[in-house]
């Protein structure tokens, strides 16, 4: 039977599986996980989400799945459409995720191939949708994705990624859309509208929890420090399981903003990148 979507903002996450320690790694050397710790890491990662108002809703775990924690990588949100992508190494994950959003009565499409795409690799910043071309998402993918937005008012814009494994693993975006990335691991920080660059690497991933605030990895104070030095609030969790696999605090959720009329909530753009549009153009979480 179908379901609606929570009337207000919603996380969608999945529960670490029991064989997480099995979980792929690619630029990173292979450290054992501590299970116990990663599932209270989770907990206390939802419980953020909770308390900023986010409703939670579950994609069933699967222990045969180790990397399935990483749900971002299985679906992308525009407006009230679910992008169910096409992973390259990953494509059982998928199934789960897309029983769970059709079930919300959400308007559901795939990524048919034949390239591939990892949400991992999608970044939205206004209605500029920034897609890294990597070791897991093709240029094939990023232009099947750009004919399914492209009729919703989405701008997509290829990124080079070479230095890590997602383009969010290299960079995400502030609430006022400026784009932050940790400099050794970001190709080419140009195609940025609004760039700035972080002391380190923890720092560069930030999930928005509401305009003044944003979530992020406890391994980057000097980050922190500097965000708050911005007029932001910061969240600081422990995430150091997932980063052992190359998680970051955006790869274990999918954040929808509220929904209107069954929609989420078209995309919006701050007034600094309003004025910034004005003499350029260009893409972002």
């Amino acid at each position: 039977m179908v379901g609606s979507a929570p009337p207000r903002p919603f996380a969608l996450v999945r529960r670490p599986a029991a064989s997480l320690d099995e979980g792929i790694v690619t630029f990173l050397e292979r450290r054992p996980i501590d299970l116990e710790l990663a599932d209270r890491q989770w907990h206390a990662y939802v419980d953020v989400l909770q308390q900023h108002g986010f409703a939670i809703v579950e994609v069933p775990p699967d222990d045969a799945l180790p990397d399935s924690v990483f749900v971002e990588d299985t679906v992308v949100m525009f407006d009230g459409l679910a992008v169910i992508t096409n992973p390259r190494k990953r494509k059982p994950e998928v199934a789960g995720t897309e029983r769970t959003v059709r079930g919300l009565g959400l308007e559901v499409t795939r990524l048919e191939g034949p390239g591939t795409l990892d949400g991992g690799d999608v970044l939205k910043v206004g209605a500029t949708v920034y897609v890294g071309i990597s070791g897991t998402t093709t240029a094939d993918g990023v232009d099947e994705l750009r004919r399914l937005v492209a009729t919703r008012g989405y701008r997509v814009v290829g990124v080079p990624v070479t230095q890590a494994l997602h383009l969010k693993s290299a960079v995400t975006a502030l609430p006022d859309g400026t784009v932050i990335g940790y400099g050794p691991v970001v190709d080419d920080p140009s195609v940025f509208e609004s760039y700035l660059e972080v002391p380190e690497e923890a720092g560069a991933h930030v999930v928005v929890l509401d305009e003044t605030t944003v979530l992020m990895s406890d391994r980057a104070p000097q980050t922190a420090s500097l965000l708050r030095s911005r007029g932001l609030r910061v969240e600081a969790v422990d995430i150091s399981e997932y980063e052992k696999l190359e998680g970051c605090v955006t790869c274990l959720s999918v954040r929808v903003r509220a929904l209107v009329n069954g929609a989420a909530a078209p995309p919006r753009t701050s007034h600094r990148c309003r004025a910034r549009a004005a003499t350029a153009g260009r893409t972002g979480p």
